[in-house]
């Protein structure tokens, strides 16, 4: 996976932040697309989840921390990327899966070209019930960090279903 690279060309540190989920965005897409259902739905890792599952914990997560956690507003099954026991879970197809990634990632830019990024999330979602709520600034870290750790979760998957490297 080769990340975009740091340069002069980006000063705003929210615009970079945006640049580097629209690349993980982009890494997921390209690690999941040649992989048939079966490889798509095998769990190769100890801790049992699938690339697909994997994916649409993705989707669920941005929602969660951008709509739900910094906007406030309702998001329907909120958790619904795990199963009773907490396990990642989905019965949804890639392609979809795919086009929601892409739909909140563009809900996602959006946000952070309209709002400060200092502003603290709104009081009525995720964080209802903190006294101290977290800035956009520090939930889109959150979030590429999350993108960061699982973009490199897909890469080993993909290597042990088989044997692509992130290399190609």
């Amino acid at each position: 996976m080769t990340l975009p690279e740091p340069d002069g060309s980006v000063t705003d540190p929210v615009a970079r932040i945006v640049e580097y989920l629209d690349h993980f965005r982009a890494e997921v897409r390209r690690v999941t697309a040649d992989l048939d259902a079966e490889q798509l739905s095998r769990r190769v890792v100890p801790s049992a989840w699938s690339a697909v599952e994997l994916v649409e914990h993705l989707v669920h997560m941005e929602r969660r921390w951008i709509i739900w956690g910094f906007l406030g507003e309702h998001v329907v099954g909120a958790e619904a990327d795990r199963d009773d026991a907490g396990h990642w879970t989905t019965d949804r197809a890639l392609d979809t899966l795919l086009d929601d990634l892409d739909a909140v990632g563009r809900r996602t830019a959006e946000v952070a070209a309209t709002h400060d990024p200092l502003a603290a999330a709104d009081g009525r979602g995720m964080f209802a019930d903190r006294a101290e709520r977290p800035t956009l600034f520090a939930i889109l870290f959150h979030v590429m960090q999350e993108y960061a750790r699982h973009a490199g979760h897909l890469d080993i998957a993909r290597e042990l279903i088989d044997g692509v490297t992130a290399d190609g």
